[in-house]
């Protein structure tokens, strides 16, 4: 006759300790597989907006972007940005320049395409539509969401690229020709794919597609 072992106390709290063990780690590992889990992506349609022939909408790999664009502050340049959005020329563009917490920027064009990604030229690229004139407004606020137009160390070189701050910049006022501000979607932007060691980055993430809101209603 065999006996039933019974198991004792201290047997218990071990084999339940490593279950919620292997179900923790199960868990955790879901999650940093699929970072955009707990990301809240909006929908713009269920949204009412009171310019809504300013808003325009970013799809990233984690959900929709929903930014606002100011034409009575930067008007050549949300032109510019407007202009770009409609000829799709932002679609399947990379983030090529992260820096945590602090901002994104994308728009290269020329060297950011997916299919053409240039890895030694990304961040250089240049457009056929030329550049464009520096528009700073000193009473801006540079504040988290703030979208504006890059360019290089000198002014007036703006063209197609682009930053979103995810951070407050006050130093950036009276440099940068600010185009809007992202009204929903900015936890969207922080799951980006950064590089803690560089601010260029290896197999980025991209643009999925960027649209005005009265395209897709």
């Amino acid at each position: 006759m065999i006996r039933k072992i019974k198991q004792s106390r201290s047997e218990k709290i071990i084999l339940i300790f490593l279950i919620s063990l292997f179900i923790f780690s199960l868990g955790s590992f879901f999650i940093i597989k699929n970072k955009c889990l707990l990301v809240k992506d909006h929908d713009p349609k269920k949204i009412k907006f009171i310019h809504p022939e300013n808003i325009a909408i970013l799809r990233a790999p984690c959900g929709n972007v929903i930014i606002e664009l100011y034409p009575n502050i930067s008007p050549n340049s949300v032109e510019r940005f407007k202009m770009l959005i409609e000829r799709k020329e932002y679609d399947n563009v990379a983030f090529h320049r992260v820096i945590k917490n602090v901002l994104v920027q994308s728009g290269d064009t020329e060297y950011g395409k997916r299919e053409n990604l240039n890895y030694a030229k990304i961040g250089n690229g240049k457009s056929k539509y030329g550049t464009i004139n520096t528009e700073t407004d000193n009473n801006f606020d540079f504040g988290k969401g703030t979208v504006a137009m890059a360019r290089t160390y000198e002014r007036n070189s703006e063209d197609t690229q682009f930053f979103i701050l995810l951070k407050d910049a006050p130093l950036f006022e009276g440099e940068y020709s600010p185009v809007g501000k992202v009204k929903y979607g900015l936890d969207v932007l922080k799951k980006i794919k950064y590089d803690n060691k560089t601010e260029y980055i290896l197999r980025p993430d991209f643009i999925e597609t960027f649209r005005m809101l009265r395209s897709i209603n």
